[in-house]
């Protein structure tokens, strides 16, 4: 098993340095800012307020589902689907430079360069989970009550966390040979932030233009989280039954992809 998928033998060989990595990314994120790691959750809740603010008072956006609950429907929908949406750019973001940005790694010293990848979408995923905190605290206060389906999100989000990971070990690698990548990937992101039906459901849109939207990954991952973190339902077994395996061969075929294109970073950096 460990021989045909390469990527989980790959992870699980150096659990220490992985903890060790990205226990550093996350803490390096807030050192030496006043608040330090108190920012963890102070920011998705000045998220949380500014959207709010700004699609529910402002603009006097409505979710089409759940028109009685008004701007804290609006809210709830919303933040659950920014967070997975932070998550993936996070990831994703950082991905064309993981590699370049440690050249030592590279050059100088024998290192897992693999594991700079596990490492982003550890610390994105560890970000995502104080924002759920947040999300939850806020469902409580607003409604009342979390959902229960809400303990399937870790299923539901096992084939993004997969996903990510295998696009991080294929934009870090052809990140070290294309250095225009990290633009390219930011604009991508900024026009994935509107098509992945974040400020509203797929069901808002044209009949139409609904098949084409949900051939997004992330638009589907976002419809599971809100089904399981908001609206109580359990997750769609097409979803769990093909996302998981899709998301386990992508992770493989990426992670050979870049073991087959490191052998050429130490002369290209």
């Amino acid at each position: 098993m460990q021989r045909s998928l390469q990527a989980f033998g790959a992870l699980t060989r150096n659990p220490t340095i992985l903890w060790r990595l990205t226990e550093r990314e996350v803490a390096s994120r807030y050192r030496g800012s006043l608040l330090g790691w108190g920012w963890t959750l102070l920011n998705p809740l000045l998220m949380l307020a500014v959207y709010t603010f700004v699609f529910s008072t402002v603009f006097k956006a409505r979710w089409p589902d759940l028109q009685d609950a008004g701007p804290i429907g609006f809210a709830i929908n919303l933040f659950a689907g920014l967070i997975v949406y932070s998550l993936f750019a996070e990831c994703i973001g950082k991905a064309p430079t993981l590699v370049l940005s440690q050249p030592s790694y590279v050059t100088k010293v024998i290192f897992p360069l693999e594991l700079l990848s596990a490492v982003a979408v550890a610390a994105a995923a560890f970000h995502a989970c104080t924002s759920l905190v947040v999300l939850g605290l806020f469902e409580l206060i607003a409604q009342g009550s979390i959902p229960l389906t809400a303990l399937w999100l870790p299923v539901v989000w096992l084939p993004l966390l997969l996903g990510c990971l295998g696009l991080c070990w294929l934009l870090s690698a052809l990140g070290v040979y294309l250095r225009d990548l990290p633009q390219l990937v930011n604009v991508g992101l900024s026009v994935l932030m509107f098509l992945s039906a974040i400020f509203y459901p797929v069901s808002a849109l044209p009949e139409r233009w609904q098949p084409v939207l949900s051939l997004n990954p992330l638009v589907l991952v976002i419809e599971q989280t809100r089904a399981v973190m908001v609206s109580g339902q359990g997750p769609s077994p097409l979803y769990l039954g093909l996302g998981l395996p899709l998301s386990v061969v992508l992770c493989e075929v990426c992670f050979r992809l870049f073991q087959k294109a490191r052998r050429g970073f130490a002369d290209v950096m």
